[in-house]
């Protein structure tokens, strides 16, 4: 890949949600598990935390969409909005913070391109603090139960 890129290499260890199969293009993003109510795009370590939540909600008769959007930048336009379009509201999810980050690039192609109610996951323009890796994602808002408040949140905007 041509130009500058950010590569994060260190972080306390996660669950695997891809193997050696998985494909991967720069740019491209996957849909990991299919709905048809709500979609959940979720990078890095949170794709196991939407993965979490998707079970949760599946269990309470919510189907929620679940994309890993790997790269963003470049950003799958075209899988954000086709998302977009079949299921009528969105949550990101991050551990980052959400302004100037991932949700905010994605809600940046969805303003052009297909405007739905969206929620956002991950820190909300909050300074860092210490603590164990398990216990900065419960402070900051960036567990699954987190996710999943976000989607009835953003499903009762919908209807």
């Amino acid at each position: 890949m041509p130009g500058p890129a950010f590569i994060r290499l260190g972080r306390e260890p996660v669950p695997i949600v891809t193997d050696d199969d998985t494909p991967f293009a720069i740019g491209k993003g996957m849909t990991f598990e299919d709905g048809d109510e709500v979609t959940i795009a979720a990078t890095g370590s949170m794709v196991y935390e939407a993965l979490l939540a998707h079970a949760a909600l599946a269990q309470q008769g919510i189907h929620a969409r679940v994309l890993n959007i790997h790269t963003i930048k470049p950003i799958d336009r075209d899988l954000l909005v086709q998302a977009a379009r079949e299921t009528g509201a969105v949550v990101t999810a991050e551990e980052h913070q959400v302004m100037g980050g991932f949700g905010s690039a994605v809600a940046e192609v969805l303003a052009q391109e297909c405007p739905v109610p969206m929620e956002f996951v991950g820190v909300h323009d909050r300074f860092g603090e210490s603590g164990t890796p398990e216990e900065l994602l419960t402070a900051f808002g960036c567990r699954h139960t987190d996710i999943e408040a976000a989607v009835r949140r953003v499903l009762a905007r919908r209807r």
